[in-house]
């Protein structure tokens, strides 16, 4: 007999839910959409998931029948509840055991995130933990390291199972904040398309002696005076940061062997670009299936719990 269970990833900027066969872990149907944490109050929390998702547990068998499992930054302060965040080291079993329920909303379930808190490192997670356990489990390891990209990236190593460290870089946000509040991000053109060999140039711009910050000057000076046109410059500063993050990670580089690139297509691709250029091979896989494996084993656990 059939078993689901309904998958949520809900972040600062997007909802994501995805109805997954619990038994093959097969996606039977996903919605997606803008209404991330900035678009809702507290109490709208409940009601919003409750519209998106509520005809597929009518439809599998009745409110209390089909679980739900959120994880990202839903389970901030900022967001439907605040769950706790975990101290490291932390596998699946953990997760599941630290569960809260969501107020308002039946058999529904809020997956905590992690931090570390040391003398020398103070970093936290919320997500990105569930998609790395995801990713290990499709790629039939439990052990190794995954570069999770996004507006906060994540490098974090798992061993036996268990995270054992992270690191965040904020490249996604810092991004943002050049591209369109600084005098090198000014000309780019809005919309452009992106320049792989801009792209390149970047990349090859990071590692310059005088560091980042440098680099991404040289956004100005090249569209100056050496042929960076406005319709790279984005894709050019793209390099130069995702660059930077991965020669921090290539440093290390005895750490970060077997790495799993996990994200979305759209960010895998300049990701990948710039792990090949710096000789950090990697495999790709698509971080909405990290997140549906990873809850897919908190809803395993759950079940085996409760039996």
């Amino acid at each position: 007999m059939s078993r689901h269970f309904i998958a949520v990833d809900w972040g600062t900027s997007n909802f994501r839910a995805f109805l997954v066969d619990a038994v093959s872990g097969e996606c039977l149907e996903s919605r997606r959409s803008d209404a991330g944490l900035k678009a809702l109050s507290t109490d709208e929390f409940p009601h919003y998931c409750r519209a998106q998702i509520g005809d597929w547990r009518e439809t599998a068998g009745g409110d209390q029948a089909v679980p739900v499992y959120l994880a990202g930054m839903v389970g901030s302060r900022n967001g439907w509840c605040e769950a706790a965040q975990l101290e490291l080291p932390v596998g699946p079993d953990a997760l599941t055991e630290n569960l809260m329920a969501a107020p308002g909303l039946a058999n529904a379930w809020i997956v905590p995130g992690v931090k570390m808190v040391t003398s020398e490192h103070v970093d936290v997670m919320r997500g990105e933990e569930v998609q790395a356990f995801g990713a290990l489990a499709l790629a039939g390891r439990d052990s190794g390291a995954c570069c999770l990209p996004g507006t906060h990236s994540k490098w974090a190593r798992l061993e036996g199972g268990a995270m054992r460290t992270f690191t965040t870089m904020m490249t996604g946000e810092l991004y943002h904040a050049v591209r369109f509040h600084t005098l090198p991000g000014r000309p780019a053109v809005e919309d452009a398309e992106f320049d792989t060999a801009a792209f390149h140039q970047g990349v090859v711009a990071s590692g310059h002696e005088a560091g980042l910050l440098h680099a991404l000057f040289e956004g100005r000076s090249r569209h100056l005076y050496a042929g960076l046109a406005a319709h790279r410059i984005a894709s050019f500063l793209s390099g130069v940061l995702i660059g930077s993050e991965v020669r921090v990670a290539h440093r290390q580089a005895a750490d970060w062997q077997n790495l799993l690139l996990v994200g979305s297509h759209t960010l895998n691709e300049p990701y990948q670009l710039a792990l090949d250029a710096l000789g950090m091979p990697s495999t790709r896989i698509d971080s909405d299936a990290a997140s549906m494996a990873g809850l897919s084993q908190i809803d395993a656990i759950r079940t085996t719990m409760n039996r």
